[in-house]
Protein backbone atom coordinates (compact mmCIF):
# COMPACT_ATOMS: atom_id res chain seq x y z
CA UNK A 1 0.00 0.00 0.00
CA UNK A 2 1.35 3.11 -1.64
CA UNK A 3 1.01 6.83 0.43
CA UNK A 4 -0.55 7.64 -2.54
CA UNK A 5 -2.93 4.92 -3.03
CA UNK A 6 -3.27 4.62 1.11
CA UNK A 7 -6.61 4.06 2.79
CA UNK A 8 -7.58 6.54 5.03
CA UNK A 9 -8.97 5.27 8.37
CA UNK A 10 -10.41 7.52 10.88
CA UNK A 11 -10.70 5.92 15.08
CA UNK A 12 -13.08 8.04 17.18
CA UNK A 13 -12.45 7.19 20.72
CA UNK A 14 -12.92 9.63 23.62
CA UNK A 15 -9.53 7.50 25.45
CA UNK A 16 -6.52 9.36 24.79
CA UNK A 17 -3.96 6.77 25.17
CA UNK A 18 -6.46 4.03 23.54
CA UNK A 19 -6.83 6.64 20.84
CA UNK A 20 -3.07 7.40 19.90
CA UNK A 21 -2.45 3.74 20.58
CA UNK A 22 -5.29 2.60 17.68
CA UNK A 23 -3.45 5.70 15.40
CA UNK A 24 -0.17 4.37 15.92
CA UNK A 25 -0.84 0.40 15.29
CA UNK A 26 -2.98 1.11 12.21
CA UNK A 27 -0.56 3.73 10.68
CA UNK A 28 2.34 0.78 10.94
CA UNK A 29 0.09 -1.14 8.94
CA UNK A 30 0.75 1.63 6.06
CA UNK A 31 -2.86 2.86 6.58
CA UNK A 32 -3.57 6.92 6.64
CA UNK A 33 -5.15 7.82 10.11
CA UNK A 34 -6.90 10.91 11.84
CA UNK A 35 -8.11 10.48 15.25
CA UNK A 36 -11.77 12.26 16.85
CA UNK A 37 -12.42 12.16 20.79
CA UNK A 38 -16.32 11.75 20.18
CA UNK A 39 -18.89 10.94 17.38
CA UNK A 40 -20.04 14.61 17.02
CA UNK A 41 -15.93 15.45 16.17
CA UNK A 42 -15.52 12.41 14.23
CA UNK A 43 -18.41 13.24 11.89
CA UNK A 44 -16.87 16.67 11.16
CA UNK A 45 -13.86 14.51 10.20
CA UNK A 46 -15.66 12.09 8.27
CA UNK A 47 -17.13 15.25 6.23
CA UNK A 48 -13.84 17.40 5.95
CA UNK A 49 -11.33 14.51 5.38
CA UNK A 50 -13.91 11.63 3.74
CA UNK A 51 -11.76 8.76 5.60
CA UNK A 52 -12.63 4.46 3.51
CA UNK A 53 -12.91 3.21 7.12
CA UNK A 54 -14.06 4.45 10.92
CA UNK A 55 -13.05 2.68 14.02
CA UNK A 56 -15.45 4.04 16.71
CA UNK A 57 -15.94 3.04 20.21
CA UNK A 58 -19.64 2.38 21.03
CA UNK A 59 -19.72 4.61 24.86
CA UNK A 60 -18.48 8.28 24.64
CA UNK A 61 -19.58 11.57 25.52
CA UNK A 62 -21.64 14.03 23.40
CA UNK A 63 -22.25 11.86 20.52
CA UNK A 64 -21.48 8.04 20.96
CA UNK A 65 -21.18 5.89 18.69
CA UNK A 66 -24.34 4.60 17.57
CA UNK A 67 -25.55 8.21 17.19
CA UNK A 68 -22.83 8.45 14.39
CA UNK A 69 -23.66 5.65 12.70
CA UNK A 70 -27.22 6.90 12.62
CA UNK A 71 -25.77 10.07 11.76
CA UNK A 72 -24.00 8.37 8.99
CA UNK A 73 -26.70 6.30 7.75
CA UNK A 74 -29.25 9.23 7.33
CA UNK A 75 -26.58 11.28 5.22
CA UNK A 76 -26.15 8.15 2.76
CA UNK A 77 -22.09 8.14 3.55
CA UNK A 78 -20.81 5.33 2.16
CA UNK A 79 -17.98 3.67 4.56
CA UNK A 80 -17.02 0.64 6.47
CA UNK A 81 -17.43 1.55 10.26
CA UNK A 82 -15.53 -0.82 12.50
CA UNK A 83 -17.25 -0.19 16.43
CA UNK A 84 -15.19 -1.13 19.33
CA UNK A 85 -17.32 -3.51 21.73
CA UNK A 86 -16.90 -3.73 25.99
CA UNK A 87 -16.48 -7.47 27.13
CA UNK A 88 -19.84 -9.00 27.16
CA UNK A 89 -21.36 -6.27 24.78
CA UNK A 90 -22.69 -8.52 22.45
CA UNK A 91 -26.66 -7.12 22.24
CA UNK A 92 -24.88 -3.60 21.60
CA UNK A 93 -22.70 -4.83 18.60
CA UNK A 94 -25.65 -6.48 17.31
CA UNK A 95 -27.60 -3.56 16.71
CA UNK A 96 -24.42 -1.72 15.43
CA UNK A 97 -24.47 -4.18 13.08
CA UNK A 98 -28.31 -3.78 11.92
CA UNK A 99 -27.47 0.08 11.65
CA UNK A 100 -24.99 -0.67 9.08
CA UNK A 101 -21.57 -1.27 10.87
CA UNK A 102 -18.75 -3.11 8.86
CA UNK A 103 -17.89 -5.28 12.00
CA UNK A 104 -17.44 -5.36 15.36
CA UNK A 105 -14.10 -5.99 17.91
CA UNK A 106 -14.62 -6.62 21.75
CA UNK A 107 -11.63 -4.88 23.63
CA UNK A 108 -9.12 -4.94 24.19
CA UNK A 109 -8.54 -5.06 20.80
CA UNK A 110 -6.63 -7.98 19.44
CA UNK A 111 -4.50 -6.69 16.87
CA UNK A 112 -4.81 -9.46 14.63
CA UNK A 113 -8.31 -9.46 13.89
CA UNK A 114 -7.96 -5.78 13.60
CA UNK A 115 -5.76 -6.25 10.57
CA UNK A 116 -7.71 -8.84 9.03
CA UNK A 117 -10.97 -7.05 9.36
CA UNK A 118 -9.45 -4.11 7.68
CA UNK A 119 -8.33 -5.93 4.96
CA UNK A 120 -11.41 -7.34 4.65
CA UNK A 121 -13.27 -3.65 4.61
CA UNK A 122 -10.50 -2.75 1.89
CA UNK A 123 -11.21 -5.59 -0.37
CA UNK A 124 -14.92 -4.81 0.36
CA UNK A 125 -14.81 -1.66 -1.27
CA UNK A 126 -12.46 -2.73 -4.20
CA UNK A 127 -15.10 -4.83 -4.93
CA UNK A 128 -17.99 -2.13 -5.06
CA UNK A 129 -17.90 -2.40 -9.04
CA UNK A 130 -18.79 -5.91 -8.92
CA UNK A 131 -22.03 -5.30 -6.65
CA UNK A 132 -22.79 -2.59 -9.19
CA UNK A 133 -22.99 -4.65 -11.84
CA UNK A 134 -24.93 -7.64 -10.15
CA UNK A 135 -27.54 -3.97 -9.52
CA UNK A 136 -27.77 -3.26 -12.90
CA UNK A 137 -28.23 -6.95 -13.88
CA UNK A 138 -31.32 -7.25 -10.49
CA UNK A 139 -32.73 -4.03 -12.72
CA UNK A 140 -32.75 -5.07 -16.06
CA UNK A 141 -32.89 -9.36 -15.67
CA UNK A 142 -35.30 -8.84 -12.50
CA UNK A 143 -32.31 -11.26 -11.52
CA UNK A 144 -29.32 -11.58 -8.58
CA UNK A 145 -26.91 -13.28 -8.72
CA UNK A 146 -28.39 -16.99 -9.28
CA UNK A 147 -31.48 -16.09 -7.68
CA UNK A 148 -34.71 -15.20 -10.32
CA UNK A 149 -37.93 -13.62 -9.79
CA UNK A 150 -39.72 -10.71 -10.75
CA UNK A 151 -42.56 -10.75 -8.14
CA UNK A 152 -43.08 -8.01 -5.16
CA UNK A 153 -41.70 -10.31 -2.20
CA UNK A 154 -38.97 -11.80 -4.39
CA UNK A 155 -38.07 -8.10 -5.50
CA UNK A 156 -38.05 -6.90 -1.36
CA UNK A 157 -35.61 -10.37 -1.01
CA UNK A 158 -33.10 -8.69 -3.57
CA UNK A 159 -33.34 -5.38 -2.57
CA UNK A 160 -32.15 -6.24 1.44
CA UNK A 161 -29.73 -9.32 -0.18
CA UNK A 162 -28.32 -5.99 -1.64
CA UNK A 163 -28.10 -3.67 1.36
CA UNK A 164 -26.24 -6.78 3.58
CA UNK A 165 -24.00 -8.81 1.66
CA UNK A 166 -20.85 -6.79 1.58
CA UNK A 167 -21.06 -6.57 5.11
CA UNK A 168 -20.08 -9.05 7.89
CA UNK A 169 -23.69 -9.92 9.55
CA UNK A 170 -24.81 -13.05 10.04
CA UNK A 171 -27.68 -13.56 8.83
CA UNK A 172 -30.96 -16.20 9.29
CA UNK A 173 -32.49 -17.43 6.42
CA UNK A 174 -36.04 -19.51 6.58
CA UNK A 175 -38.51 -21.08 4.03
CA UNK A 176 -40.07 -24.38 3.40
CA UNK A 177 -37.70 -27.29 1.67
CA UNK A 178 -36.69 -26.35 -1.65
CA UNK A 179 -37.43 -22.79 -1.40
CA UNK A 180 -34.05 -21.85 -2.50
CA UNK A 181 -32.09 -21.15 1.08
CA UNK A 182 -28.64 -22.41 -0.13
CA UNK A 183 -29.21 -20.10 -3.36
CA UNK A 184 -29.76 -16.83 -1.43
CA UNK A 185 -26.85 -18.16 0.55
CA UNK A 186 -24.74 -18.77 -2.17
CA UNK A 187 -26.10 -14.93 -3.58
CA UNK A 188 -24.67 -13.37 0.12
CA UNK A 189 -21.18 -14.62 -0.39
CA UNK A 190 -21.09 -14.20 -4.27
CA UNK A 191 -22.20 -10.45 -3.98
CA UNK A 192 -20.01 -9.59 -1.08
CA UNK A 193 -15.71 -9.07 -0.19
CA UNK A 194 -15.28 -13.12 0.68
CA UNK A 195 -16.30 -13.81 -2.75
CA UNK A 196 -12.86 -15.37 -3.57
CA UNK A 197 -12.92 -17.45 -0.46
CA UNK A 198 -14.60 -20.66 0.43
CA UNK A 199 -18.36 -21.46 0.56
CA UNK A 200 -19.05 -23.96 2.83
CA UNK A 201 -22.54 -25.61 3.91
CA UNK A 202 -23.42 -27.71 6.49
CA UNK A 203 -26.66 -29.90 6.60
CA UNK A 204 -27.06 -29.94 10.28
CA UNK A 205 -29.37 -32.45 9.94
CA UNK A 206 -27.39 -35.11 7.83
CA UNK A 207 -24.56 -35.37 10.48
CA UNK A 208 -24.75 -37.73 13.34
CA UNK A 209 -24.87 -36.05 16.80
CA UNK A 210 -21.47 -37.90 17.83
CA UNK A 211 -19.48 -36.06 14.88
CA UNK A 212 -21.05 -32.88 15.06
CA UNK A 213 -18.94 -30.63 17.07
CA UNK A 214 -15.82 -32.79 14.95
CA UNK A 215 -17.16 -31.45 11.55
CA UNK A 216 -17.88 -28.05 12.64
CA UNK A 217 -15.10 -27.77 14.76
CA UNK A 218 -12.28 -30.19 13.93
CA UNK A 219 -10.57 -32.25 16.01
CA UNK A 220 -6.93 -33.60 16.92
CA UNK A 221 -5.84 -36.88 16.76
CA UNK A 222 -6.77 -39.44 19.85
CA UNK A 223 -9.51 -36.91 20.37
CA UNK A 224 -12.00 -40.14 20.43
CA UNK A 225 -12.06 -43.43 19.23
CA UNK A 226 -11.22 -43.90 15.00
CA UNK A 227 -9.18 -40.22 15.11
CA UNK A 228 -6.00 -41.44 13.19
CA UNK A 229 -4.81 -37.62 12.46
CA UNK A 230 -5.97 -34.27 12.99
CA UNK A 231 -8.71 -32.71 11.05
CA UNK A 232 -9.89 -29.23 10.42
CA UNK A 233 -14.04 -28.25 10.93
CA UNK A 234 -15.56 -26.51 8.77
CA UNK A 235 -14.52 -23.58 10.16
CA UNK A 236 -11.25 -23.95 9.24
CA UNK A 237 -12.29 -25.15 5.67
CA UNK A 238 -14.34 -21.90 5.31
CA UNK A 239 -11.48 -19.51 6.31
CA UNK A 240 -11.84 -16.39 5.31
CA UNK A 241 -15.36 -16.84 3.44
CA UNK A 242 -18.89 -18.02 4.58
CA UNK A 243 -20.26 -21.07 5.94
CA UNK A 244 -23.57 -22.06 5.83
CA UNK A 245 -25.36 -24.12 8.59
CA UNK A 246 -28.34 -25.22 6.98
CA UNK A 247 -31.08 -26.88 9.57
CA UNK A 248 -29.59 -25.52 12.22
CA UNK A 249 -32.15 -26.89 14.56
CA UNK A 250 -30.96 -30.36 14.39
CA UNK A 251 -27.62 -29.28 16.09
CA UNK A 252 -26.97 -30.82 19.66
CA UNK A 253 -27.86 -27.97 22.73
CA UNK A 254 -24.20 -28.38 23.54
CA UNK A 255 -22.73 -27.89 20.31
CA UNK A 256 -25.05 -24.56 19.83
CA UNK A 257 -23.27 -23.33 23.31
CA UNK A 258 -19.98 -23.75 21.88
CA UNK A 259 -20.97 -22.53 18.66
CA UNK A 260 -22.11 -19.28 20.14
CA UNK A 261 -18.68 -19.08 21.86
CA UNK A 262 -17.26 -19.33 18.49
CA UNK A 263 -19.35 -16.30 17.22
CA UNK A 264 -18.74 -14.21 20.08
CA UNK A 265 -14.95 -14.47 20.40
CA UNK A 266 -13.84 -15.76 16.90
CA UNK A 267 -11.51 -18.28 18.18
CA UNK A 268 -12.41 -22.40 18.30
CA UNK A 269 -11.01 -24.93 20.20
CA UNK A 270 -10.36 -28.42 18.05
CA UNK A 271 -11.83 -31.34 19.84
CA UNK A 272 -9.22 -32.59 21.92
CA UNK A 273 -7.41 -30.09 21.75
CA UNK A 274 -6.04 -26.73 23.84
CA UNK A 275 -4.83 -24.28 21.87
CA UNK A 276 -7.30 -21.66 20.61
CA UNK A 277 -7.35 -20.83 16.88
CA UNK A 278 -8.74 -17.60 15.24
CA UNK A 279 -11.29 -17.99 12.82
CA UNK A 280 -12.26 -15.38 9.85
CA UNK A 281 -15.62 -16.52 9.20
CA UNK A 282 -18.74 -15.24 8.13
CA UNK A 283 -21.85 -17.54 9.36
CA UNK A 284 -25.30 -17.77 8.14
CA UNK A 285 -27.74 -19.96 9.00
CA UNK A 286 -31.20 -21.22 7.89
CA UNK A 287 -34.24 -23.67 8.76
CA UNK A 288 -37.12 -24.77 7.21
CA UNK A 289 -38.88 -24.04 10.52
CA UNK A 290 -40.14 -21.65 12.31
CA UNK A 291 -37.04 -20.37 14.83
CA UNK A 292 -39.42 -19.55 17.60
CA UNK A 293 -40.97 -22.65 17.58
CA UNK A 294 -37.95 -24.48 17.94
CA UNK A 295 -36.98 -22.06 20.56
CA UNK A 296 -39.73 -23.19 22.62
CA UNK A 297 -39.50 -26.41 21.83
CA UNK A 298 -35.42 -26.00 23.53
CA UNK A 299 -34.32 -27.34 20.23
CA UNK A 300 -32.34 -24.13 19.63
CA UNK A 301 -30.77 -21.79 21.95
CA UNK A 302 -32.45 -18.65 22.42
CA UNK A 303 -29.02 -16.90 22.55
CA UNK A 304 -27.81 -18.45 19.38
CA UNK A 305 -31.16 -17.33 17.82
CA UNK A 306 -30.57 -14.13 19.02
CA UNK A 307 -26.92 -14.00 17.51
CA UNK A 308 -27.87 -15.21 14.09
CA UNK A 309 -30.63 -13.51 13.55
CA UNK A 310 -29.10 -9.88 12.55
CA UNK A 311 -30.93 -9.71 10.05
CA UNK A 312 -33.88 -12.41 8.44
CA UNK A 313 -34.83 -13.35 4.84
CA UNK A 314 -37.74 -15.28 4.78
CA UNK A 315 -38.58 -16.76 1.40
CA UNK A 316 -41.90 -17.16 0.31
CA UNK A 317 -43.04 -20.49 -1.15
CA UNK A 318 -43.62 -21.37 -4.81
CA UNK A 319 -47.42 -21.48 -4.41
CA UNK A 320 -47.63 -17.82 -3.26
CA UNK A 321 -45.29 -15.98 -6.15
CA UNK A 322 -46.28 -17.83 -9.18
CA UNK A 323 -45.61 -14.35 -11.11
CA UNK A 324 -42.23 -15.73 -10.75
CA UNK A 325 -42.82 -19.21 -12.64
CA UNK A 326 -42.47 -17.93 -16.42
CA UNK A 327 -39.59 -16.10 -15.53
CA UNK A 328 -38.04 -19.17 -13.94
CA UNK A 329 -38.96 -21.54 -16.48
CA UNK A 330 -37.27 -19.83 -19.23
CA UNK A 331 -33.90 -19.21 -17.58
CA UNK A 332 -34.28 -22.76 -16.45
CA UNK A 333 -34.96 -23.82 -19.66
CA UNK A 334 -32.02 -21.98 -21.45
CA UNK A 335 -29.68 -23.85 -18.70
CA UNK A 336 -31.35 -27.56 -19.06
CA UNK A 337 -31.18 -27.24 -23.26
CA UNK A 338 -27.43 -26.12 -23.04
CA UNK A 339 -26.64 -29.09 -20.47
CA UNK A 340 -28.64 -31.48 -21.92
CA UNK A 341 -27.57 -30.34 -25.50
CA UNK A 342 -31.46 -29.90 -26.74
CA UNK A 343 -33.38 -27.50 -28.24
CA UNK A 344 -36.83 -27.28 -26.73
CA UNK A 345 -38.70 -24.07 -27.53
CA UNK A 346 -41.10 -23.52 -24.86
CA UNK A 347 -44.29 -25.09 -23.12
CA UNK A 348 -47.59 -25.46 -24.92
CA UNK A 349 -50.44 -23.37 -23.59
CA UNK A 350 -51.79 -25.79 -21.17
CA UNK A 351 -49.05 -27.07 -19.79
CA UNK A 352 -48.46 -23.25 -18.72
CA UNK A 353 -51.89 -23.54 -17.37
CA UNK A 354 -51.35 -26.45 -15.39
CA UNK A 355 -48.09 -25.02 -13.91
CA UNK A 356 -50.18 -22.00 -12.64
CA UNK A 357 -52.57 -24.37 -11.34
CA UNK A 358 -50.18 -26.63 -9.38
CA UNK A 359 -49.64 -26.15 -5.98
CA UNK A 360 -45.56 -26.89 -5.82
CA UNK A 361 -45.13 -28.73 -2.78
CA UNK A 362 -41.74 -28.98 -3.42
CA UNK A 363 -41.17 -24.92 -4.22
CA UNK A 364 -38.35 -24.47 -6.87
CA UNK A 365 -36.59 -27.43 -6.47
CA UNK A 366 -39.51 -29.43 -7.84
CA UNK A 367 -39.81 -26.79 -10.61
CA UNK A 368 -36.13 -27.29 -11.46
CA UNK A 369 -36.47 -31.37 -11.23
CA UNK A 370 -39.62 -31.13 -13.92
CA UNK A 371 -37.98 -28.75 -16.17
CA UNK A 372 -34.61 -31.48 -16.44
CA UNK A 373 -37.14 -33.92 -17.17
CA UNK A 374 -39.59 -32.35 -19.17
CA UNK A 375 -36.40 -31.18 -21.43
CA UNK A 376 -35.40 -34.59 -22.05
CA UNK A 377 -38.58 -35.88 -22.88
CA UNK A 378 -39.90 -33.02 -25.24
CA UNK A 379 -39.33 -33.49 -28.72
CA UNK A 380 -36.25 -31.55 -30.16
CA UNK A 381 -37.08 -28.14 -31.51
CA UNK A 382 -40.95 -28.83 -30.09
CA UNK A 383 -42.86 -27.95 -27.07
CA UNK A 384 -43.20 -29.26 -23.62
CA UNK A 385 -46.84 -30.62 -23.24
CA UNK A 386 -48.26 -32.20 -20.57
CA UNK A 387 -47.27 -36.28 -21.29
CA UNK A 388 -43.24 -34.93 -20.94
CA UNK A 389 -44.98 -33.92 -16.96
CA UNK A 390 -44.47 -36.05 -13.64
CA UNK A 391 -47.27 -38.40 -13.26
CA UNK A 392 -48.22 -36.58 -10.01
CA UNK A 393 -48.52 -33.18 -11.60
CA UNK A 394 -51.55 -34.49 -13.70
CA UNK A 395 -53.46 -35.81 -10.70
CA UNK A 396 -56.06 -33.66 -10.34
CA UNK A 397 -56.02 -33.23 -6.60
CA UNK A 398 -52.88 -31.74 -7.14
CA UNK A 399 -53.77 -28.35 -9.01
CA UNK A 400 -56.29 -25.84 -8.48
CA UNK A 401 -57.44 -24.91 -11.97
CA UNK A 402 -60.57 -27.15 -12.75
CA UNK A 403 -60.31 -26.39 -16.44
CA UNK A 404 -56.21 -28.21 -16.78
CA UNK A 405 -57.85 -30.89 -14.40
CA UNK A 406 -60.20 -32.02 -17.26
CA UNK A 407 -57.94 -31.80 -20.01
CA UNK A 408 -55.47 -33.89 -18.10
CA UNK A 409 -57.98 -36.04 -16.80
CA UNK A 410 -58.31 -36.57 -20.42
CA UNK A 411 -55.26 -37.43 -21.18
CA UNK A 412 -54.84 -39.69 -18.69
CA UNK A 413 -58.52 -41.60 -19.56
CA UNK A 414 -56.59 -44.80 -21.01
CA UNK A 415 -58.02 -47.49 -19.52
CA UNK A 416 -56.07 -51.04 -19.96
CA UNK A 417 -56.95 -54.60 -18.87
CA UNK A 418 -54.63 -56.73 -17.00
CA UNK A 419 -53.05 -59.18 -19.81
CA UNK A 420 -52.87 -56.03 -22.84
CA UNK A 421 -50.41 -56.59 -25.12
CA UNK A 422 -47.79 -53.44 -25.62
CA UNK A 423 -48.70 -53.27 -29.15
CA UNK A 424 -52.29 -52.65 -28.24
CA UNK A 425 -51.56 -50.65 -25.63
CA UNK A 426 -49.60 -48.32 -27.80
CA UNK A 427 -52.32 -48.42 -29.68
CA UNK A 428 -55.27 -46.99 -27.38
CA UNK A 429 -52.57 -44.56 -26.48
CA UNK A 430 -51.85 -43.39 -29.65
CA UNK A 431 -55.50 -42.75 -30.74
CA UNK A 432 -56.42 -41.48 -26.96
CA UNK A 433 -53.67 -38.93 -27.85
CA UNK A 434 -54.60 -37.93 -31.17
CA UNK A 435 -58.01 -37.47 -29.83
CA UNK A 436 -56.98 -35.10 -26.91
CA UNK A 437 -54.65 -32.81 -30.24
CA UNK A 438 -58.26 -32.63 -32.06
CA UNK A 439 -56.53 -34.53 -34.49
CA UNK A 440 -53.78 -32.73 -35.00
CA UNK A 441 -51.59 -35.22 -35.97
CA UNK A 442 -48.87 -32.76 -35.73
CA UNK A 443 -49.43 -31.54 -32.06
CA UNK A 444 -49.70 -35.45 -31.13
CA UNK A 445 -46.53 -36.21 -32.08
CA UNK A 446 -45.19 -33.66 -29.95
CA UNK A 447 -47.12 -34.75 -27.09
CA UNK A 448 -46.13 -38.42 -27.52
CA UNK A 449 -42.23 -37.33 -28.61
CA UNK A 450 -42.06 -39.00 -31.23
CA UNK A 451 -41.24 -37.76 -35.04
CA UNK A 452 -44.58 -37.09 -37.05
CA UNK A 453 -43.31 -39.72 -39.61
CA UNK A 454 -43.45 -42.67 -37.22
CA UNK A 455 -46.88 -41.24 -35.92
CA UNK A 456 -48.20 -41.43 -39.66
CA UNK A 457 -46.41 -44.81 -40.29
CA UNK A 458 -48.61 -46.10 -36.85
CA UNK A 459 -51.51 -44.45 -38.08
CA UNK A 460 -51.46 -46.16 -41.41
CA UNK A 461 -50.64 -49.57 -39.34
CA UNK A 462 -53.96 -48.83 -37.43
CA UNK A 463 -56.47 -48.27 -40.61
CA UNK A 464 -56.37 -44.12 -39.58
CA UNK A 465 -53.96 -42.56 -41.56
CA UNK A 466 -57.32 -40.88 -44.36
CA UNK A 467 -59.37 -40.52 -41.51
CA UNK A 468 -57.94 -37.58 -39.72
CA UNK A 469 -56.48 -34.48 -41.16
CA UNK A 470 -53.19 -33.15 -40.71
CA UNK A 471 -52.90 -29.39 -39.07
Amino acid sequence: MTAQTAVKVLIVEDEVHARQGLAELVSDWGYRTETAQDGFEGYEKVLAWSPEIVITDLKMPRMDGMDLLMKLADAEISLAVIVLTAQGSVELAVDAMKLGAYDFLPKPVDAARLKTILSNAVRQRETSVEREVARQQLRQESALGSLVGQSERMREIFGLIERIAATNVSVLITGESGTGKELVARTLHELSDRKRKPFVAVNCAAIPETLMESEIFGHEKGAFTGAVERRAGCFELAEGGTLLLDELGEMPIGTQAKLLRVLEERKLRRLGGSAEIAVDVRVLAATNRNPEDAVAAGQLRADLLYRLNVFHVQIPPLRERKDDIPLMVAVMLAEMNARHHRRVAGMTERTEQLMQGYAWPGNARELRNMMERAVILAPEGGLIDLPHLPPEMLKPETTTSAAVNETTASVEAVQLSVGTTVAEAERKLILKTLDAAGGNKTRAAQMLAVSLKTLHNKLKAYGRQDDEKER
